[in-house]
């Protein structure tokens, strides 16, 4: 059986051998004059352990496991041309719109709550 410390730097091995630049940006694209290249924001995350009763080392239960993920999403793109180099950034609007909807709710209910006072 594989000890905790040797499967979290094999789950680290394998989310770092995906950390490469292709990752981050994609295939460039060629448009009259102009190369637009894609870029992504990518995070990882990794965790494993591993536990045990044993009161010599030929008997008793172990247990272990790990794992991980990636996620990877728009962020802009670069524009290159000739004369200049810009990134355009993607907003995603998202987390704007929650941030609203709660900051309205949160008002709705603190003007319910003073009206009774």
């Amino acid at each position: 059986m594989m000890n905790p410390s040797d499967m979290i730097e094999k789950i680290a091995n394998s989310a770092a051998s995906k950390a490469t630049v292709e990752s981050v940006f994609g295939e460039p694209i060629h448009v009259t004059g102009k190369v637009v290249v894609p870029v992504a924001r990518v995070a990882y995350g990794f965790g494993g352990g591993g536990g045990g009763r044993s009161k010599t080392s030929d008997d008793g239960e172990q247990g272990g496991g790990g794992g991980g993920g990636a996620v990877a999403y728009p962020a802009g793109a670069l524009e290159i041309t000739e004369h200049d180099t810009r990134f355009i950034p993607f907003t995603d609007w998202r987390p704007i719109i929650a941030g609203c909807a709660s900051a309205f709710s949160l008002g709705i209910m603190l003007t319910k709550l003073f009206r009774r006072h």
